[in-house]
């Protein structure tokens, strides 16, 4: 009983603390078997329920579509990038401009959600990478981001797995990500700190060296005002 008191209140802790112990997404080995309009149906009758234990009215005009409108969202939206037939299609190209300097796409709009408290993250992604002989086109970059901040996340994860996407895509260890994002759980409620923003990164290759990653910093601190 006491071990297992301490393994609850250390997953706890770990919830509270936005903290992640591995680079992949937990899934069932059952995830896939329901189509997306099974899941639909039976998240639908999950927040009816929710939303009746907490007293709501669902026959309310504003309230009766609720349910089915949130089923929607979570399969079909914010969630969507927990199906592999939503990931991008990685086209590469030869680098035949023979560009061998770092390639820099800042500023990349990012929507999550807590995988903690089902919250919004909020913020940009900067990621760099060094050809080795391949390039990828630029929307390929912001759509790597958006596919894996589409679905229950930490911080520290959706780092890893946009950095090693793009490391294997690319056959070249020379990518990095920076990512700066408000998180609502912390923003909105517990400590409610409004000020405060979660900065994580991850350096693969030359961006190891001191002089490429202060080259990689420098250009996201660039004013790019149009």
């Amino acid at each position: 009983m006491k071990i297992e008191k301490t393994i609850n209140e250390t997953n706890f802790e770990l919830g509270e603390d936005h903290f992640s112990l591995s680079a992949i997404t937990p899934l069932l080995e059952s995830a896939f078997d329901k189509s997306d309009a099974q899941k639909i149906d039976i998240i639908q009758d999950h927040v009816k329920t929710i939303l009746e234990t907490l007293g709501m009215d669902l026959k309310d005009d504003s309230l009766k579509g609720t349910p089915l409108r949130v089923a929607k969202m979570f399969v079909n939206e914010i969630f969507g990038g927990l199906n592999p037939v939503n990931k991008p299609k990685a086209s590469t190209f030869n680098n035949s401009y023979k560009y061998g300097e770092m390639l820099v796409e800042k500023n990349i709009t990012l929507y999550s959600t807590c995988e903690h408290h089902l919250l919004p993250i909020v913020g940009k992604a900067h990621v760099a990478y060094v050809s080795n002989g391949t390039v990828v086109g630029l929307s390929k970059m912001n759509r790597i981001v958006d596919y894996y901040a589409k679905r229950p996340q930490v911080q520290e994860r959706l780092t890893l797995q946009i950095v090693q996407e793009l490391q294997a895509i690319l056959g070249t260890k020379d990518v990095a990500c920076v990512i700066d994002a408000k998180h609502l759980c912390v923003n909105s409620r517990g400590i409610n700190d409004t000020a405060s923003s979660t900065v994580t990164s991850e350096f693969g290759g030359v961006f190891n060296t001191e002089e490429k990653k202060r080259d990689f910093l420098d250009y996201i601190k660039l004013d790019t005002t149009f």
